[in-house]
């Protein structure tokens, strides 16, 4: 369905009737039209939180500004500029070194702390067991486990309540929007790197059915983010390195690397990375960032490589690339033709669940939303989530009966921190405990490599049972975590997990590739992807995939790959925002200081007319705009709101000095700029004896603005607007005359909406 999204909610209108344009720091003034589609608008009332667009996201500007500024500088490259501009691009390199090697890092110190924390927890845990079947005291080993479940993850949700609220979940939906150009304030500060991975570390030891894998990539962005701004603050005293690399397309490029870095410690699999930050995450690609990003991430993964072969104690045996180890699946485990058919159907079946994991989830999330504001509220449902999931252990384990001799598992290499003998011989262990009493990676791992019938059918039913449900309730506590998904042993035990996974996130080809990079065995290529898309092609047929929900209910101004299908009958002008604020060529300090600081008005783009035609175009524009207000006069240029405060800033309008001036007395225009581009206050104060003084605003705005026709079909305005990253389109006439402008929202309040088939 073709629809015009109803906006925020604190927008007191009959959605079904009408529809408000939203009035964001990118637009002009509301505007209230005439949905033609009203019987779109009653779908989306039955997808509540899906259908709203909220205005507090900025935009990046991504496009570059070509004003005499840029001009003055290209037209100064000599011998001794050209050199420089060699040097930026080895540091982008090493950059791009530095990522890599610090995500490595950040991921073996969370693995680290996961597995002395879960030994220690699951140590106390088992011997308390032990100790209690013969004395009849089993309340003991229980309240030790909730006690240190609770205590492990409060201090996770503390992190995230209280400390960065953008650091819940995997975070991969905030990194999606930053990528797509939309700013998520706090998105990628070391603040909310120090939460993530911190939080990830306690909520995995405190027994969430959570992985670390996602907030990896969050992680990774971050890192990203810190290492290209170069600036390092020490006492007040401030270091400034890589100044060239602080504007929006720079930044974007690097926390795409850091991304698939994180992908690649995570997984182990570089090429996976690569292809994930381009599916899932970028929305801005060049040939040249392929092959940089693709070095961050196999310098992640050797680097990670290289400090477990020393955790290990086998140093330089490089045969640990990523957290999450699947063994090695060139030994005895195989497929058969065969087998193709129960592989199709189990894609199936994880495309139902995947789709049953999003639903619930996603009702589990409208009632966070609703009804779960306090931060009390929030630390406390976090609290109450581990305590159901701990108590949900506790009875599986304690009424389990499958046990198994210890000698089958010693014999499986089965890697676990212990193989309890709770309620089984002295010669046996239980099966259960040995799934819960152990960090979600090793459990895995030895599910898929497990001899048929090492586990018990009904062991893993509970278990399954369990996970499913108390994974849908986690993902989305303030905590932060990444997904984790289960299935039955052995081969079968990775095409499940890899269905399960598609179903829930709707990836195809960056998971294929990253599975088959991980098992290291390229014969299950087919099966995986024939696994993979039947997933994603039923879970499709029955709502989106996770992530995309999650930034739906976020109200993200986000605009996907293509167009919505049905909106070939749309036109520029049925879209336009038409109430535009445009400037003259020449304004006085007065007027531009009075624009930047009335803050009813937030808008980040301002048309330039041109006020000094001849008296015929004069004439010709002023009968035209009486006929029309929405018609205003000849477009010579575009400045951003950044631009003018800069202006205001550094006094440009005094005796028009030259912007290079500025730049050798150590106050560069464009960092000027993008420092404002970042915060929305102005504090700069103007004498009183400058008000008067005049500005040419032709030395400072971009000549060559992307324009579009009024006539101008949507998905050729969406397509250009998207693929090279624009904020603001000016929409103009056949006579060059400004009639509107186009902004991110104005796109992104139309959208394509499948459920049910329709």
């Amino acid at each position: 369905i073709f629809s015009q999204q109803c906006q925020s909610t604190n927008i007191d209108l009959p959605i079904n009737l009408k529809q408000y344009r939203a009035t964001d720091s990118e637009h002009q003034e509301p505007k209230v039209t005439t949905n033609i589609h009203a019987e779109s608008s009653v779908h989306h009332s039955h997808h509540e939180g899906l259908s709203e667009i909220s205005t507090k996201y900025e935009s990046f500007d991504y496009d570059r500004s070509d004003n005499l500024n840029y001009w003055e500088r290209v037209f100064q490259i000599g011998p001794k500029e050209a050199g420089i501009l060699s040097f930026v691009n080895v540091q982008r390199w090493i950059i791009m070194f530095m990522i890599g090697v610090s995500t490595a890092c950040v991921a073996a110190l969370i693995d680290l702390g996961i597995n002395a924390i879960s030994s220690i927890k699951y140590l106390l845990i088992t011997t308390a067991f032990t100790r209690c079947y013969f004395e009849d005291c089993l309340v003991v080993p229980y309240l030790i486990w909730l006690g240190l479940s609770i205590g492990l993850v409060s201090i996770a949700a503390i992190l995230v309540v209280y400390i960065e609220p953008v650091a819940i979940g995997s975070g991969i939906p905030q990194i999606k929007c930053f990528l797509n150009g939309v700013n998520i304030p706090r998105c990628v500060r070391l603040r909310t790197l120090f939460a993530k991975a911190t939080g990830v570390l306690f909520s995995v030891a405190g027994g969430l059915p959570v992985g670390k894998e996602g907030p990896m990539i969050h992680s990774g962005a971050a890192l990203a983010a810190a290492i290209s701004n170069g600036k390092i603050m020490i006492n007040k005293h401030s270091c400034n390195i890589f100044n060239y690399f602080r504007s929006p397309v720079e930044k974007r490029d690097f926390v795409s690397a850091g991304a698939a870095a994180g992908v690649s410690a995570a997984f182990g699999s570089p090429v996976g990375g690569v292809l994930f930050s381009l599916e899932e995450g970028a929305s801005f690609w060049y040939q040249s960032i392929t092959w940089r990003i693709f070095f961050a991430s196999m310098t992640s993964t050797f680097t990670l490589n290289v400090i477990r072969s020393f955790i290990h104690g086998v140093p330089f045996n490089l045969s640990f690339p990523g957290l999450l180890d699947f063994g090695d699946f060139s030994k005895g485990i195989t497929y058969y033709g065969y087998e193709l058919p129960i592989f199709f159907l189990m894609g199936v079946i994880g495309g139902l669940f995947g789709a049953l994991f999003n639903y619930i989830n996603y009702k589990l999330s409208l009632h966070r939303m609703r009804d779960m504001q306090n931060k009390s509220l929030k630390l406390l449902e976090a609290i109450v989530v581990i305590a159901v999931c701990t108590a949900a252990a506790f009875l599986a384990v304690s009424l389990n009966q499958g046990c198994q001799p210890k000698y089958e598992a010693i014999q499986s290499n089965l890697e676990t921190f212990n193989l309890t003998s709770f309620k089984c011989g002295s010669g046996d262990y239980n099966t259960m405990a040995t799934l819960f009493l152990n960090t979600p990676e090793k459990a895995i791992k030895n599910m898929f490599h497990t001899p048929s019938g090492l586990y018990t059918i009904p062991t893993l039913i509970w278990f399954t049972v369990i996970y499913f449900f108390t994974a849908c309730w986690t993902y989305g506590v303030n905590v932060p975590s990444g997904l984790f998904e289960w299935s039955s042993p052995g081969r079968y035990a990775l095409m499940g997990a890899a269905a399960m996974l598609a179903g829930v996130v709707r990836m195809t080809i960056s998971i294929t590739v990253i599975l088959v990079e991980a098992i290291g065995d390229i014969a299950f290529g087919l099966p995986l992807m024939v696994v993979i898309l039947i997933s994603k092609l039923v879970g499709d047929y029955f709502n989106e995939g996770l992530y995309d929900i999650h930034v739906q209910l976020m109200k993200v101004p986000l605009l996907p790959w293509e167009p919505p299908d049905l909106s070939s009958t749309k036109t520029v002008k049925d879209i336009t925002t038409e109430s535009v604020i445009t400037l003259r060529t020449t304004e006085t300090v007065k007027d531009l200081y009075d624009l930047v600081s009335d803050t009813n008005i937030k808008h980040n783009g301002y048309p330039i007319i041109d006020d000094s035609s001849s008296n015929d175009v004069i004439m010709e524009a002023t009968a035209a705009t009486s006929s029309d207000p929405n018609i205003k006069g000849r477009l010579v240029g575009l400045i951003l709101l950044s631009e003018l405060k800069t202006i205001l800033e550094l006094r440009l309008y005094k005796n028009n000095p030259s912007t290079t001036d500025y730049r050798k007395s150590g106050r560069d225009l464009d960092s000027i700029r993008h420092m404002y581009s970042k915060r929305t206050e102005f504090k700069c104060e103007i004498p009183d004896e400058d008000m008067h003084l005049a500005v040419d605003l032709t030395k400072f705005m971009n000549p060559s603005p992307y324009t579009v026709y009024e006539k101008t079909s949507f998905p050729r305005l969406y397509r250009l607007f998207r693929g090279l990253g624009l904020r603001h389109v000016v929409v103009i006439n056949n006579k060059n005359q400004v009639t509107g402008i186009i902004t991110r929202i104005d796109l992104a309040q139309y959208r394509h909406s499948q459920a049910g088939g329709k």
